[in-house]
């Protein structure tokens, strides 16, 4: 039998090792998951309700052994993985609060006595997530989900199965049936039969575009609905009128957050020359007082990457960009899985950081001629997730937002996912939506109801 082994990436002791599930196992969670399912359809909106409000109270309560559990597991520092998890549990606040008014059926005017849509669960669906947000990428999917009536059969990255049977027990405690929400411990490899089976009905994936080719062609071969949320290269434009200071803040933090492992990190700086310099100039200068090491430690600002191999695989690509002719203007060193706050200019198309998604700790700067060269390079990108633009005359913000190819414009502000507003991207991106009212109904039937 294959194990999964969680190793603490700051210094690669091992931490546990997890016995997968056998094809008996696997079989024995589907009956569950799918005999919670017929349990769900018999239970008021108010009972599910009541035990995702029991689930944000343990969740809030034990915040700091959650947030040790991702810490220990993928290296972000507690503060952020403490966030992580209080984040999920005021995002199943505001589902609670609002999803009588998410499932309410909408009346339609048509030639019928009454016609209306009926928003309706399916059965399990399939979650793929990374490890990269162990906790929210989870959740995000899981709250409205379980509220509306479905099951949750979770395939976790392998190196979090911590957080994976952590999750599972929380659904549990909660008072949610068994089955409600199981985490299945398997490799990739041996994902298709799940997916085939008829009592899963749809399947969500996070995480690369090659991970999402794969997980796609298996819906469509098995005709399941599916939502993948998958790479992404964000621009983070900065135009010559925009508050520079704010800028090179906010920059930093939605590049170096997470050490930068994030689909929605502010991967390519995208600045105005007539500002360059200046904005070269402060997150220099912010970049060089980041700590970098221990994530226990209160004083460390980011801490390792996740695993050595992919410490390696940025390494390589920081490599090629420089011999491609960028400048390196800060960082560069990594031991093992922790990388410093690296900082590379003169970054341009067809260069590797420029034409590669980068999942890590390193930061490029790109000259733009002027706001429309700046919008041409944001859309040179086979991604389309989240986007950033910073002026301060929001007339032409609104102009140019719709001019940007992503599914996401945040304007003067980082791009960040929020429980009230749909999250999702375009081209190699992904498709489908999560979160808020969009998200909530991708996993359901959305019936006609015609009465004559």
């Amino acid at each position: 039998m294959s194990t999964f082994r969680s190793i603490n990436p700051y210094n690669q002791e091992t931490i546990a090792e997890y016995a997968s599930h056998t094809e008996a196992d696997v079989e024995q969670r589907l009956a569950w998951g799918h005999q919670a399912y017929r349990h769900l359809s018999h239970t008021s909106l108010q009972e599910r309700c009541d035990w995702m409000l029991a689930l944000t109270g343990l969740l809030k309560a034990n915040a700091d052994k959650h947030a040790a559990i991702i810490t220990r597991e993928m290296g972000k520092t507690l503060r952020e993985a403490k966030a992580e998890v209080l984040k999920c549990a005021t995002s199943a606040e505001y589902y609670v609060e609002h999803i009588a008014e998410i499932l309410q059926p909408k009346l339609i005017t048509s030639d019928a006595q009454q016609s209306y849509i009926s928003y309706e669960p399916k059965g399990i669906i399939l979650a793929i997530m990374p490890w990269n947000f162990p906790y929210w990428q989870v959740f995000r999917f899981a709250i409205p989900n379980l509220l509306a009536g479905n099951t949750a059969l979770l395939k976790h990255a392998s190196n979090v199965s911590g957080c994976a049977l952590a999750m599972e027990d929380l659904f549990l405690q909660a008072g949610f049936p068994e089955g409600a929400f199981q985490a299945l411990l398997i490799n990739s490899k041996n994902i298709e039969p799940v997916i085939a089976d008829p009592r899963v009905q749809g399947v969500t994936l996070t995480g690369s575009t090659g991970a999402g080719m794969s997980v796609g062609a298996l819906a469509g071969k098995y005709i399941k609905k599916s939502v993948l949320e998958l790479g992404g290269s964000d621009p983070f434009i900065v135009l010559k009128d925009a508050n520079l200071d704010e800028a090179a803040k906010i920059a930093v933090k939605a590049r170096m957050q997470n050490a930068g492992q994030s689909c929605i990190a502010a991967k390519r700086w995208i600045v105005e020359e007539a500002v360059l310099g200046d904005f070269t100039d402060k997150v220099s200068g912010i970049l060089g007082h980041m700590r970098q090491g221990d994530p226990f430690d209160q004083e460390t600002d980011m801490g390792p990457m996740a695993r050595p191999d992919l410490a390696a695989e940025l390494a390589q690509q920081l490599k090629k960009t420089v011999s491609q002719g960028a400048s390196l203007a800060l960082g560069g060193q990594h031991q093992e899985a922790n990388f410093v706050p690296t900082l590379l200019t003169g970054v341009q198309p067809g260069m590797t950081a420029f034409e590669e998604e980068t999942f890590g700790p390193l930061a490029v700067i790109i000259k733009a001629a002027n706001e429309d060269h700046a919008i041409q390079l944001a859309n040179q990108t086979p991604f389309g997730l989240g986007s950033s633009l910073w002026t301060t005359d929001l007339d032409k913000a609104r102009r140019l937002a719709r001019q940007i190819e992503s599914g996401n414009v945040f304007i003067n502000a980082m791009v960040r996912s929020d429980a009230r507003l749909p999250f999702g991207g375009v081209k190699q991106s992904g498709y489908g939506r999560e979160l808020a009212l969009e998200g909530a109904h991708e996993f359901l039937n959305v019936k006609t109801v015609y009465i004559a």
